[in-house]
């Protein structure tokens, strides 16, 4: 009996401590929940923001939230958003969702691309698993900046990003990371020549 009392008070005390953790945990995810979900948010606003090219007066997040209400809406293209850059009532850019896998998982990003469909304004990833230091280098500035006001108005066999030294090459892959920078011109290929054989069909 006296085992029986000896083993019961710690199986309360565990279930108790359990109850108790877990109610913490559950009240601090209520409590940081909109605080994460508000910086994801901003977050994708900066990406947003710099695929067209748009600079904001500080990285402080009601500047960068300001700027992106003022200068951005949505739309929705094939179930997916899509961004629209509007200079004084005129859509001035488009920001194309693109994804597929990588080398080690999948990659999602946006591709800017002008109103009249002849350039690119930039292009950044808001997801990627790559190697950092190779494929992982997708995020860098200089891979990132030879999007910036790239001339598509001529593509070619339905590619308006081909790795050099192909031809026709427009952009250099990653040295290293040759494999990632293929998925990656070819997701961007597909979905950027899809959005822009919709516009066309539309007009």
């Amino acid at each position: 009996m006296a085992k029986k009392k000896s083993m019961l008070y710690p199986t309360l005390f565990m279930l108790v401590l359990s109850v108790v953790l877990t109610a913490a945990l559950a009240a601090l995810n209520a409590f940081t929940k909109p605080i994460v979900e508000f910086n994801s948010d901003i977050e994708l606003k900066q990406k947003i923001l710099y695929v067209f090219n748009i600079d904001t007066p500080s990285s402080d997040a009601e500047v960068i939230d300001k700027t992106f209400k003022d200068n951005v809406t949505e739309e929705e293209f094939n179930g997916k958003k899509v961004y629209v850059q509007n200079e004084e009532g005129n859509v001035k850019a488009y920001a194309v969702p693109f994804d597929g896998p990588g080398l080690w998982g999948g990659i999602e990003g946006y591709i800017g691309v002008t109103q009249d469909l002849s350039k690119v304004t930039g292009v950044d990833f808001i997801k990627q698993e790559e190697t950092p230091g190779l494929g992982g280098r997708i995020e860098e500035a200089p891979y990132k900046e030879q999007f910036r006001d790239l001339d598509i108005s001529k593509i070619e066999n339905n590619s308006p990003i081909i790795n050099r030294p192909a031809n026709g090459g427009n952009v250099d892959a990653i040295s290293g990371a040759t494999q990632t920078s293929t998925f990656v011109m070819n997701m961007i290929n597909e979905d950027l020549m899809e959005f822009i054989g919709s516009k066309k069909g539309a007009n």
